[in-house]
């Protein structure tokens, strides 16, 4: 048993120690992560789950069986990035007593069907939060046509301004003309 949750943790990414991501280097780090982690799937050995009675209809079988599934998972978690931590601290899901993100689903009839809603609420959650902080390197084809926009709204402004330069002199000189 010990084993096989070592191996199921082996294979779930760990993110790098970057409290916050600065530059290129810790955004393609960032990047690199965020993409295994988008692969994977939360095991269930990482969270605390219970279960509870549903409420609203759905006759006898609300009343019996516990299909509501809560996750609960600290957010100081070994498998959440440092730099999304506080965006996860500004979360709904975030209770701040327990220092944990709290989850719950009763969408399904089944309990299965419930964590595994949750179980992906909470990856969705996590990915969310750490990409937020991502920031995507500029393709050197857009820069250039970044570039090239540029230049023209300068050559665009600067016949205006020459433009209106020009009413100005002519009505200028027609004034001393006079009309008397």
């Amino acid at each position: 048993m010990f084993r096989t949750i070592l191996n199921i943790h082996k294979s779930f990414p760990t993110p790098p120690s970057i409290a916050v991501l600065e530059g290129p280097a810790d955004w393609a780090e960032a990047r690199k992560w965020a993409s295994q982690f988008k692969a994977e799937s939360i095991p269930k050995t990482l969270v605390e789950l219970t279960f509870s009675r549903s409420s609203g209809p759905g006759g006898q079988n609300v009343n019996k069986v516990n299909t509501k599934a809560t996750v609960r998972c600290s957010a100081d978690a070994y498998w959440i990035p440092l730099w999304a931590r506080s965006v996860l601290t500004k979360s709904p899901q975030y209770v701040s007593s327990t220092k944990s993100l709290l989850i719950t689903s009763t969408i399904y009839r089944s309990q299965s069907q419930n964590i595994d809603d949750c179980l992906s609420k909470l990856h969705a959650l996590v990915l969310s939060a750490a990409s937020s902080s991502i920031k995507n390197e500029t393709p050197e084809e857009t820069k250039k046509r970044v570039e090239g926009h540029q230049k023209a709204q300068k050559e665009r402004n600067r016949k205006e301004k020459a433009q209106r330069s020009a009413v100005k002199q002519y009505r200028s000189r027609k004034a001393k003309g006079g009309w008397d």
